[in-house]
C-alpha cells in the first residue's frame, strides 16, 4: 500500500509541472520547463537522538514562470530524493560501545518558490513552501534491526522506523546561472514534527519520558537545465 501511495504521488506531481500557466494579456510571460539534479546532505534535528547528517541526491522537474516587469519571478514543480543518515545506538544491552545505525529516507516534495531578482535572473533568492511526502526510515543493514538507540534502555533501532510521512518544510536558497544553465543551493526545514507519529506506538522509551519531537533539514546543490 505504501509503495502504491508513493507512485500515485509521483504521477500526480508529474502531472502537476507540466501545466503552463495562462498568459498575461500585457506583458510577454514567459513559461518554461527545467529539469534538476545534484547531492544533498539530511539529518532529522531532534533532542531524542543522537544524529549524524548524510548524503544523498535528487532531481526533478520544475516550470519556471518569468515575470519581466516584476521584482520576482516564480517555479513550482516536484523532486525526489535518496537521503541517509546515521543514528547513534550499541550492538546489545550489555555493551557499552556505540555504534552508528545507518537509515535511508526517501522523499517526493512539491513546492512553490518565489524568486527575488537580485541580479536580473542571473542571481536570485529563492523562498516558499513545500509539500512532502516520506518513506518510513529503512535500516540499510537488517543485521541493525535489534541495536539499541543510544540514551535508552531497550528502544530498538526497529523500533523508530515508522515516522510520519507526510510532512510540511519551508524552502530559502539562492540560484546563479546563465542562458539555460543555473546551479541551486537550497536549504528546506521540516515545520511538522517528523517523529510525531512515533508518540502514537507502546514504546519503551526509559529512562526518559520526553516525547519524540523531531525537524528534518535538507541541503541540497543541484544544477538546473531549462528547456
Amino acid at each position: 500500500m505504501q509503495k502504491k501511495q508513493f507512485i500515485l504521488l509521483v504521477a500526480f506531481c508529474l502531472g502537476f509541472v507540466t501545466i503552463s500557466l495562462a498568459q498575461h494579456n500585457r506583458y510577454a510571460i514567459k513559461n518554461g520547463i527545467g529539469l534538476i539534479g545534484g547531492l544533498t546532505q539530511y539529518d532529522i534535528k531532534t533532542d531524542n537522538f543522537t544524529t549524524k547528517s548524510g548524503d544523498g541526491f535528487i532531481g526533478g522537474m520544475i516550470a519556471t514562470v518569468e515575470l519581466p516587469h516584476k521584482w520576482y519571478t516564480v517555479s513550482y514543480g516536484f523532486q525526489y530524493a535518496q537521503n541517509s543518515l546515521e543514528i547513534t545506538g550499541r550492538p546489545s544491552l550489555t555493551t557499552i560501545t556505540q555504534e552508528p545505525i545507518e537509515y535511508e529516507i526517501k522523499t517526493v516534495q512539491v513546492a512553490f518558490l518565489l524568486h527575488a531578482k537580485v541580479l536580473s535572473d542571473n542571481l536570485t533568492i529563492d523562498f516558499g513552501p513545500q509539500l512532502q511526502y516520506n518513506t518510513s526510515l529503512e535500516l540499510k543493514d537488517d543485521s541493525q534491526e535489534n541495536f539499541v538507540i543510544d540514551g535508552y534502555d531497550a528502544l530498538l533501532a526497529k523500533d523508530i522506523t515508522d515516522i510520519s510521512q507526510f510532512n510540511v518544510n519551508g524552502v530559502i536558497g539562492a540560484s546563479a546561472g546563465i542562458a539555460n544553465f543555473r546551479l541551486r543551493a537550497s536549504y528546506s526545514y521540516g515545520f511538522t514534527n517528523i517523529l510525531g507519529k512515533l508518540n502514537d506506538k507502546s514504546l519503551t522509551t526509559t529512562p526518559s519520558s520526553e516525547k519524540f519531537k523531531g525537524n528534518q533539514s535538507m541541503l541540497s546543490f543541484a544544477l538546473m537545465i531549462t528547456l
